[in-house]
């Protein structure tokens, strides 16, 4: 690989981490977590995180390759849908810089009921059983408690900010799949270890982490909107 096609791998994927990251915020979600699954044994919180790992890297994936060319399918332009995306990435991030208790209840709420009931069925000793798991796994513990409708937007923007050359686009889809794998990596992780997270961390440290993420969140999701809006009137401006 050359040195302007490492660089750009480099950029997409620290553009595509800091924008997943910020929307998914593991570290926020082990917290959650560990609340809603409490009645589990810790086998059986590892195993449901690395399902819940996996399944989020598909749907994170899924979005990036494939967001984009279904909305062009559907005529939906490469700057309209920057346009879109960025504001909707920006909204979210704002909810999350002022509102992030609001986020993180309405999550709560949404996996807490689902997971109670698959609780009911494990057995507290011996090997994770795996049919209660697999029915909370995906839905509600990967979406939308992982990755909701926000990261799957956000993932879609960041789909539609890759190269117009050809030749750029395979490092583009290097680094943000990079990004999108490594967020996965950290999902599973933090949340097998989310009794640790709860006890090192401490839930004031958390919110304050939220905050900074969403505000650089938001810088991502500016910035994608400056490149479609770019898109939409620069070639306005260069015909006059």
């Amino acid at each position: 690989m050359d040195p302007m096609s490492l660089d750009l791998t480099t950029q997409q994927f620290l553009l595509a981490l800091s924008a997943l990251f910020s929307i998914v915020n593991p570290i926020g979600g082990a917290f959650i977590f560990a609340q809603v699954t409490s009645a589990f044994s810790h086998a059986e919180r590892v195993l449901l995180s690395r399902r819940i790992g996996g399944y989020a890297a598909l749907v994170m994936l899924g979005a990036l390759w494939a967001g984009t060319p279904i909305l062009n399918f559907f005529g939906v332009t490469l700057g309209a849908l920057r346009i879109a995306g960025g504001l909707v990435v920006m909204s979210s991030a704002w909810t999350q810089l002022n509102r992030p208790e609001a986020r993180e209840a309405r999550k709560q709420a949404e996996a807490s009921g689902s997971a109670a009931r698959g609780a009911v069925s494990t057995e507290p000793q011996g090997d994770p059983a795996p049919g209660p798991l697999s029915d909370i796994a995906f839905f509600p513990l990967t979406l939308p408690f992982t990755t909701g409708p926000g990261t799957i937007a956000v993932a879609i923007t960041l789909g539609a900010n890759r190269p117009t050359a050809y030749a750029e686009r395979f490092s583009f889809y290097i680094g943000v799949t990079l990004a999108a794998l490594a967020v996965a990596a950290t999902v599973a992780v933090l949340y097998a270890s989310a009794d640790r997270v709860v006890a090192f961390i401490g839930p004031a440290r958390a919110r304050v982490m939220g905050r900074l993420f969403a505000f650089l969140l938001l810088c991502v999701g500016t910035q994608i909107l400056v490149n479609g809006l770019l898109d939409v009137f620069a070639p306005l401006a260069a015909a006059r």
